[in-house]
């Protein structure tokens, strides 16, 4: 087996990373990444969202893309359309590599078998339903359940020591950036009442660019969220974009917990959804609509937001 040194070779081991869900999981895997790609060549594989936090974040890194079908939102248990042809190109892509380890940070035996049919020699992983099987290392989960804390033990496995921090965005000005869309409804607060907290905030003195889901082109959108001093938004893919870039972040929770998907920024504020008995759910919820988002008021959000905005100004 290789060793991962940091040395400058040409022949450094082959890594595989695995993070097949959505720009926020990706986002949250770009530290990881920085580190591994000093020790190793490192392809990740993702969705095609991947490639310009990639580009931005660290281009040395290879993208296999590919979109799992078992991540589809709905009909990922129609094991019969599935994408088979697909899925025996990548598994054939990835075997040519002679890949020395593959990863992931996530409790998935989908995972732990791509990495075993990816012929990696060491597979490292947290192993769940009897996929310890398919696993060389298996790692105990973190004691934090943030998102973030499992690529940290991923890391720490390797002897990797944590990248520098990401750098926190001098607030010079009085620019915020709303971004009112989530994937899936039950992490999105009306779009109607970031309208009115836009309007509250304009008559504060602040300058608001509000962006949708409409905003597809996400090199647009890496480009306007570097630009902000402030970001509000859902639990979803552009915080924890904004976070990478520096810019403190405010995040309205609904069915999720901030514990376990905040913003990794030190500045990160958020407000938690209502009360109910089945967080977290993620993105399916057992009512006619997700109450404990759709539930929270602007005067609600603004009772947490002014503070922190307060906060975030003073000297």
């Amino acid at each position: 087996m290789q060793s991962f040194s940091a040395s400058p070779s040409p022949h450094r081991p082959r890594l595989c990373v695995i993070e097949l869900w959505g720009l926020g999981d990706v986002a949250l895997a770009i530290p990881f990444l920085r580190i591994a790609s000093r020790h190793a060549e490192v392809s990740l594989v993702a969705k095609l969202h991947a490639e310009p936090l990639l580009r931005r974040f660290c281009p040395e890194v290879e993208l296999v893309p590919f979109a799992a079908p078992w991540t589809a939102h709905r009909g990922k248990y129609r094991v019969q359309q599935w994408p088979w042809r697909e899925l025996r190109r990548l598994v054939r892509t990835l075997r040519q590599g002679n890949l020395a380890a593959a990863v992931s940070a996530r409790q998935d035996p989908r995972d732990h078998a791509l990495m075993a049919l990816a012929g990696a020699g060491k597979r490292v992983g947290f192993p769940r339903a009897g996929s310890y099987l398919l696993l060389t290392d298996r790692l105990k989960p973190p004691v934090t359940p943030h998102r973030a804390a499992f690529w940290a033990t991923l890391a720490a496995h390797f002897g990797w020591q944590p990248a520098a921090s990401t750098p926190v965005t001098k607030q010079h000005s009085r620019r915020i950036v709303i971004h009112t869309g989530a994937a899936q409804p039950t992490r999105a607060w009306p779009a109607s009442h970031y309208e009115q907290l836009a309007t509250r905030l304009q008559i504060e003195g602040w300058q608001i660019t509000l962006l949708d889901a409409r905003t597809g082109d996400l090199d647009a959108l890496i480009a306007t969220l570097s630009t902000a001093d402030r970001f509000i938004g859902n639990d979803s893919g552009p915080g924890h974009v904004a976070a990478l870039l520096g810019v403190p972040t405010f995040t309205v929770f609904g069915a999720q917990l901030a514990a376990n998907f905040l913003p990794v920024h030190p500045q990160a504020g958020w407000i938690d959804g209502t009360p109910c008995p089945h967080k977290p759910c993620h993105d399916y919820c057992r009512y006619p609509e997700p109450f404990c988002i759709r539930r929270l008021s602007v005067d609600d959000v603004w009772a947490r937001l002014a503070p922190w905005l307060a906060a975030q100004s003073a000297p």
